[in-house]
Order: structure tokens, then sequence, then C-alpha cells
């Protein structure tokens, strides 16, 4: 974990919280030859963006307002343990927490004319990232295979079941310079092949410059807010709402505090 102190005295309280999960399924000794789950895409990939996230902010000439942390958990292929645990003991006050951007792999094939937002629709998230994946000349879509309740699957749902609203962009389906169908059919080949297998290991083939977009539009994402008074909202009817709503008080300008 990692904290970078906001610069300004009335907002360095409010945080901004980015997360990854380090950990995957050690190994399976039953098998002969390689037992090692890597994890190399699931969720190394994660883990290595969340690092260079917090090597850009750091590397940035002038200190943003709000604070930063970054917080690589552990135990999210045992049921997402290391949020939750967070979560119950946070380091940081929740109500204070203004987005929590949780990254689980990143794109390794190439650059898309699309990002994925699980749960488009659930807050005002959707308009904070519009802007920069508008500005790169792609379009922001809905994840493409909700049935798998990708939502409540890994890390940020920890903190949205705390009220905390949460960013979870994944990699588009629509890629450059392939025909249509390209980028689904690579996604089922990696869950057949790949997902949660020692075969989860660097391919020769891998392309990051999809992901290096992604990360771009991730970082300025948290920027923006860093750098402004907004606190993200969960849209009415969400199951998450409720729990936000009451802890507004502790965001109120009376205690001096941007709202």
């Amino acid at each position: 974990m990692g904290q970078l102190p906001g610069s300004d005295p009335r907002r360095r309280n409010d945080w901004i919280v980015y997360t990854a999960h380090w950990d995957h399924l050690g190994k399976d000794e039953r098998l002969t030859g390689d037992q090692i789950f890597n994890g190399a895409l699931d969720n190394a990939t994660g883990t290595a963006g969340l690092v260079e996230l917090a090597r850009a902010f750091g590397r940035l000439p002038q200190r943003p307002e709000r604070s930063l942390m970054f917080i690589a958990l552990t135990a999210e292929e045992q049921g997402q343990l290391g949020a939750r645990h967070y979560a119950r003991s946070p380091l940081q006050p929740l109500e204070r927490t203004v987005l929590n951007i949780n990254m689980d792999g990143l794109n390794p094939w190439g650059r898309t004319s699309d990002l994925a937002l699980v749960g488009l629709g659930s807050s005002t998230v959707d308009d904070l990232i519009r802007a920069p994946v508008a500005a790169q000349g792609r379009t922001l879509t809905a994840e493409s295979q909700p049935e798998k309740g990708t939502f409540y699957r890994s890390d940020h749902f920890e903190f949205a079941r705390m009220g905390v609203p949460v960013m979870y962009a994944k990699s588009g389906t629509n890629y450059l310079g392939r025909p249509p169908g390209w980028g689904s059919a690579k996604a089922d080949e990696y869950t057949d092949k790949d997902y949660h297998k020692v075969s989860d290991e660097v391919k020769p083939d891998w392309d990051f410059a999809g992901a290096v977009e992604d990360l771009q539009v991730i970082f300025r994402v948290g920027y923006d807010l860093a750098n402004g008074d907004q606190w993200p909202e969960w849209n009415p009817g969400t199951e998450f709402r409720a729990r936000r709503e009451a802890s507004r008080s502790a965001r109120s300008p009376a205690r001096g505090l941007a709202p």
C-alpha cells in the first residue's frame, strides 16, 4: 500500500483509492510439469498497471490536491478477502473515500475503439469516464457479458457494499485492424484455455498498446477527481445508494470540507 497525500489542506482528507489484486492460486502439485499458477493476465497485468499509475502520479510536477492511495490486495481469488478486510478496517475513512478505481486484468491484445465499463448506468462515474474515452476517439460501452456477474466478482465490490462509488473498466472488444468478433473470440479463448490455469503466462503475441490507452483513461479520471470538488454518486435505485447517502454529513461544507 502506498499513499500520496494531497497538496490542498482543505481537501487532503478526501481519498481516491486505486486497487488491483496481486494474488493467484499458488501451485497445483497434482499436475505433472508446470504446477505454478502465474496469473500473468489475471492479475499481474492489473498489478503492473497499479504500480505504473502510482509512479505517474508521483512524478507529477505538482501534487494533486486530494490524496491518493494505491493498494495491492490479496486473496481476491479466494473471495475478495483482502478487499473485504480493508473495507471493514480502512486506513482512511470510507465516508471520505471519493472513488475506488479497480483493475482486474488489462488488455493484452492491442488497441480497441471502445472501452467497457462494468456497471455502466449505476452511478455518475459514467460521466467522469466518457470525456477521457472520447478524447482518444473511442466509445464507452457496457460489459459484453453481464450475465457472468462480473460486477460482483472483483475487489471493487467490497467498496461498493460499503457505499463507496466504484469504477471498474475492462478491455473493449472492437480491436483495430481486426475483423468483427475477433476480440470476443480472444476473450473466450483465454477463458477456455488459460483462465485460472497454469497456462496463464506471458504470450509472445501480447500487445499492450491498448492497455496503455486504457490506463491513460484510468489515470485521467483519478487526476480530475483529485483536483476537483466532485463526489461521484450512485444513481437512484441502486442497492448501494442508501449507505452512501447515510455518510453525506461527513462531507458537509459545514465542516469546512468539500461538499
